[in-house]
């Protein structure tokens, strides 16, 4: 069996996932997101802004600075010119997905038919008809939100609204409808869901295809081995959120089929896979800042596996138990993570404030502060230029924001 190193997984992970080409400067289009989204396989969305939302930051990443606005026509414009390249639904958590692979999803939209959690039940229950009024109401009207749904039903709900999960009745029957495949989402509005139906925001021979469960779970766990490039069948099941048992019997399949290779890596206790057409690269160039939802790195378990890299979101710990920050950037050079940058953006005042900046502890063993710093502030400027603000300040947390400011005014002289 061929046995991989830990630094040729970690490259072969970096390239699969399309770091490593070279960046043409200022990027835009459609084409350079298909790029991005043919390794990457979707985007995950989150509704974080603090630097910028989380899918569009992994084809920044990839590319360099591109138009925005392509990544939101891909996803919500659709016209004989210009077809909808990208569609929402629940991949690895809530992502676009290319239009082509959404009958993959078919098995997972029988199976949320009634809603993904228990609250469509408990409304079905207290309001039998909610489903049909909403789906006529939709019919009529295209394209409306959950709250617009509400007036139109004359469904609203007085006093102020709760958090994010505090979900009106109409808001739980348009997820479940959602969910269920029959509603999607054919744009939003500042980040608020429209939905219609299906038939009328996907082509008909898409809507209108069926891929049973097993061929279905056999193509996304072949999706997920070209994403990730050396994978654990637990890697391969997360790309898509599937379980143990469809995943052994896929990863079997594939096997077989001579899809996947059996490898060993060194220092892992799993057993991995590579994809027949991964290659193994001598090197990789790349000096890129990850989002938290970055696909390189939203598994954790795999992300410290391959990077020897603990990361965990800190948004919802209380500032005073945070370690490193409110929204942190890990840093991809070549193919390590070598630090991690907090980062915000105020776009009224034109700053993007780093308040803190930190180094994994390989850097100073190997004598590297320099070279990390440097490389960050270019990365850190181009970021700002790309969300269109003009400075940079840097506070003072962490052992690489004294080395950071200096290279960033550097290179704003």
């Amino acid at each position: 069996m061929r046995e991989l190193s830990a630094a040729a997984a970690r490259r072969t992970a970096v390239a699969a996932q399309g770091f490593g080409r070279a960046r043409s400067g200022a990027v835009s289009g459609r084409r350079a997101v298909a790029g991005v989204v043919r390794s990457t396989k979707l985007l995950q969305i989150d509704s974080v802004s603090a630097a910028v939302r989380a899918h569009y930051a992994p084809v920044f990443s990839r590319v360099g600075p591109y138009d925005r606005q392509a990544l939101d026509d891909a996803a919500w414009t659709d016209t004989a010119r210009s077809p909808r390249l990208l569609v929402e639904y629940w991949a690895h958590e809530a992502a676009f997905l290319p239009v082509a692979d959404w009958p993959l999803m078919r098995w997972r939209m029988d199976q949320y038919e009634h809603g993904r959690w228990g609250g469509a039940a408990r409304v079905a229950a207290r309001s039998p008809g909610l489903v049909e009024d909403v789906l006529d109401a939709i019919r009529d009207q295209g394209p409306v939100t959950a709250r617009d749904l509400e007036v139109l039903l004359d469904r609203r709900r007085p006093g102020p609204k709760g958090p994010w999960w505090d979900h009106s009745d109409v808001k739980v029957v348009c997820e479940q409808l959602f969910a269920g495949g029959v509603l999607s989402v054919p744009r939003r509005e500042r980040f608020t869901r429209l939905y219609d139906l299906a038939e009328r925001v996907l082509p008909a021979d898409v809507v209108s295809r069926r891929v049973g469960e097993v061929d279905a779970v056999r193509q996304l766990v072949e999706k997920s081995a070209e994403a990730m490039g050396v994978a654990t069948a637990a890697d391969l099941r997360d790309h898509y959120r599937l379980s143990a048992a469809q995943t052994t019997r896929a990863v079997a399949d594939l096997v077989d089929a001579g899809v996947l290779v059996p490898v060993t890596v060194t220092g892992w206790r799993d057993q991995a896979f590579l994809h027949r057409d991964t290659r193994v690269p001598l090197s990789v160039e790349s000096a890129a800042l990850l989002c938290p939802f970055d696909p390189l790195i939203f598994g954790r378990p795999r992300t410290e596996r391959l990077f020897g890299f603990h990361y965990r979101i800190e948004i919802y710990t209380p500032e005073p138990k945070r370690t490193y920050g409110y929204y942190v950037f890990p840093f991809l050079l070549h193919d390590e993570l070598v630090a991690r940058v907090d980062i915000r953006v105020d776009r009224a005042a034109g700053v993007l404030t780093v308040p803190g900046a930190f180094t994994e502890p390989s850097v100073d063993a190997r004598g590297r502060r320099g070279e990390v710093a440097a490389a960050l502030a270019a990365s850190v400027t181009e970021m700002a230029r790309w969300l269109d603000v003009a400075d940079v300040v840097v506070g003072d947390r962490g052992d690489l924001a004294a080395d950071l400011g200096r290279e960033v005014r550097a290179v704003s002289r």
